[in-house]
């Protein structure tokens, strides 16, 4: 039979095949079949990009020219735009405002056919710091309330260019997603007085079922209560609400810990489309206690269909306890 699994934080309940699981071979392999030719992210080829916002690169060289090892750019074409004014207002029952926001694309390397798992750990920690850089840069805006990374790799994932990239959107609200976090994790807090990620990593270390990978900062697991087939958490042992407060000590750990979950995500089922969303607590001077900064993981294994949309259940064919196992294993 299999089992109804309700999610601690916000309510969400999956149902998860226990009967029948399904293994790495029974997902349907996707064909990643893009060209290089003309890349607007490939070095060498700066001035077909807008002009650059910030850049890791070579001393002596400038900006807009090769020497870069990591490069931010505006979206050539943005969710929102950075010029103007939100102007809320009110349509009879209807809200809006104009689409003020920030769209920023960070080009993660020169090589077009490098994909993180390739990159050495240096590499990572690059551009690590430049999500923390530019988060803490656009949250001076007082415009913003919400700086949201997030990675699409592979055409079932959204990524519309080959080249590795990620993405950085400033919002001037919460998103409902984050808000139905955030506020999950506070009525927790304000029962319990504990952070609900930290009683989940106690719990994960208790039981070792869904842990794939650990080091002395971070912890990564499938969780409970996933969503998709192989979803991962990377989860820092130490509380702390904001991605962008990052210890520097914490940085070389994360990069690696990024480097080798891609790595065993490509052994078991080759060159797989993903994203991955950094979840963090809005900067607004107010502490979030019972949030925790987190990244999710979600290779695109299957697709939502009617009953999800319909229902809001998600149905899992994979239990994490077994992808953790594969995953650990590959």
């Amino acid at each position: 039979m299999s089992e109804l699994r309700r999610d601690p934080i916000i309510g969400r309940w999956v149902i998860m095949d226990t009967d029948h699981p399904a293994g790495p071979k029974d997902f349907e392999k996707e064909e990643h079949l893009w060209q290089g030719k003309d890349c607007p992210f490939c070095y060498g080829n700066e001035a077909m990009t807008p002009p650059e916002i910030e850049a890791i690169r070579a001393p002596g060289t400038t900006a807009n020219t090769a020497g870069w090892q990591v490069r931010v750019v505006p979206n050539k074409f943005p969710a929102l735009q950075i010029e103007g004014d939100i102007n809320r207002q009110g349509i009879g029952i209807y809200d809006m405002s104009n689409g003020i926001g920030a769209h920023e694309v960070v080009i993660e390397t020169p090589y077009h056919h490098k994909d993180m798992d390739e990159l050495l750990a240096p590499e990572i920690e690059n551009i690590i710091t430049i999500w923390c850089r530019r988060s803490m840069d656009l949250i001076k805006d007082k415009r913003f309330r919400y700086i949201m990374i997030f990675k699409n790799y592979g055409p079932s994932a959204g990524a519309s260019l080959e080249h590795p990239h990620s993405q950085i959107i400033a919002l001037p609200m919460v998103p409902k997603n984050v808000l139905e976090e955030l506020k999950g994790a506070q009525r927790y807090f304000e029962f319990r007085e504990r952070c609900i990620f930290c009683d989940i990593l106690r719990q994960e270390n208790s039981e070792k079922e869904r842990i794939i990978l650990e080091n002395k900062y971070f912890l990564v697991f499938c969780p409970y209560v996933s969503r998709f087939p192989f979803e991962v958490w990377i989860l820092p042992k130490k509380h702390n609400p904001y991605f962008c407060h990052i210890p520097k000590e914490e940085v070389p750990f994360l990069a690696s810990l990024l480097k080798e979950l891609l790595t065993k995500f490509k052994k078991l089922f080759g060159k797989i489309s993903y994203n991955f969303i950094i979840h963090t607590s809005p900067l607004d001077g107010e502490e979030k206690e019972g949030y925790h900064w987190h990244i999710e993981f979600m290779p695109k294994l299957t697709r939502v269909a009617g009953f999800e949309w319909g229902t809001g259940f998600y149905i899992v064919s994979t239990p994490p306890e077994i992808a953790a196992g594969y995953l650990k294993n590959s």
